[in-house]
């Protein structure tokens, strides 16, 4: 027996997901209505022409973040944690980037959470050691993406549309993901997860009271 949805499943909810990046930042806004996910926008914030100055830089990813935000009005942001490497100093500058783009969602009440990237690619790719391609070929797959023509700029973009699609499956509105169930998954709710990519104007009907 299929159960109904409930009211509250229904209401739509918009998540922003980020891939933290002192060089190209990536960036995603789903809306979610039950299980139904519809891509608002992927892209990303290329910083490359602010040269070395990191100050610019987060400036700028503020800026952008709070741009994006009023633009959707997110109710949640999901961001990948920076993953430990040997450059302390690049670590360092990492960390930087993705408190400011926190920060930026919580001057407007936007609560966060945090993953670790082995985690967004077994929820999406069912492995944790899945390539940026594998993950961004999954993602097409599933939510039936065009074609990406600039694949290397892009795969930043995708990662952080699977930061946001791994934060809707956590709140349990999806099956097991990952090895066998979410193959089968698929191949039984072909059309499930399928929606296309909506332009600017996506959320501009939604509307939310003002803090």
């Amino acid at each position: 027996m299929i159960l109904p949805l409930s009211s509250t499943e229904l209401l739509p909810k918009i998540i922003m997901g980020v891939d933290p990046g002192t060089q190209i930042m990536g960036y995603a806004v789903i809306e979610v209505r039950g299980q139904h996910v519809t891509v608002l926008r992927y892209d990303v914030i290329d910083m490359k022409k602010l040269g070395t100055n990191h100050a610019l830089k987060l400036k700028r990813i503020y800026e952008r973040m709070t741009e994006l935000i009023e633009e959707f009005l997110p109710d949640e942001l999901a961001i990948e944690a920076p993953f430990f490497g040997v450059n302390v100093q690049s670590m360092l500058k990492l960390g930087r980037a993705q408190g400011v783009a926190i920060a930026a969602c919580l001057s407007r009440q936007i609560p966060y959470v945090e993953y670790a990237p082995t985690k967004v690619k077994q929820s999406v790719t069912g492995s944790g050691n899945a390539t940026k391609e594998q993950v961004a070929h999954m993602l097409r797959q599933t939510l039936k993406l065009p074609p990406i023509e600039e694949a290397p700029k892009f795969l930043d973009a995708t990662d952080a549309l699977a930061v946001a699609l791994c934060h809707h499956y956590q709140k349990g509105n999806n099956v097991k993901a990952g090895g066998k169930s979410w193959g089968k998954f698929l191949a039984d709710n072909p059309g499930k997860l399928a929606a296309p990519v909506a332009g600017k104007k996506a959320v501009a009907s939604r509307k939310k009271p003002a803090a």
